[in-house]
């Protein structure tokens, strides 16, 4: 059990938000340097991986699949774009969409992309049953901490905070 002070984590090693943190940030800094020789970034990577995977789709199911906002995913795919790796074009069955579909050039680059992910998990030094349960657990995880930070929070439970201190009777 982590050691505690005043029911607090005697040191940020102990906590587990933070040892997932690190891990987080690591494994992006990998994908980074191992995206590096196609210019490409972990969150421009993660977009090709869900077109490579489902083929054309509306920009929504990009950000449902990638779980990146609006505010971040436009300009990424305007700069995917500008790459030449994606074309944009009207959805013809919700004039309010749009569909984003590959180029040939991010077909061609797929080939050489798809040893990727297998070496970032190779210096994980975990094998696919050890992978599938740990994206398991993430899971549930994700959902249940998502499911924290969506619950409503009575008035009452959040303790008083003010810009200057109480007065003293």
């Amino acid at each position: 059990m982590p050691r505690t002070v005043a029911g607090v984590a005697a040191a940020l090693d102990d906590l587990v938000c933070f040892a997932m943190y690190g891990a987080s940030h690591a494994t992006t800094q990998a994908y980074r340097a191992l995206l590096r020789p196609w210019g490409l970034t972990y969150p421009q990577y993660l977009v090709l991986v869900v077109l490579w995977r489902v083929g054309e789709c509306p920009v929504r199911r990009l950000e449902e699949e990638t779980g990146l906002d609006s505010g971040t995913l436009s300009p990424l795919l305007r700069r995917l774009r500008d790459r030449g790796l994606i074309a944009r074009r009207p959805n013809p069955e919700d004039a309010r969409s749009v569909l984003i579909a590959l180029t040939p050039e991010a077909e061609e680059i797929r080939e050489h992309m798809t040893g990727v992910g297998e070496e970032v998990g190779r210096h994980m030094g975990i094998g696919e049953v050890e992978a599938r349960e740990l994206i398991s657990r993430l899971r549930l995880l994700t959902e249940a901490m998502t499911a924290v930070a969506e619950a409503p929070r009575p008035a009452t439970s959040a303790p008083h905070t003010s810009a200057a201190p109480a007065a003293e009777n």
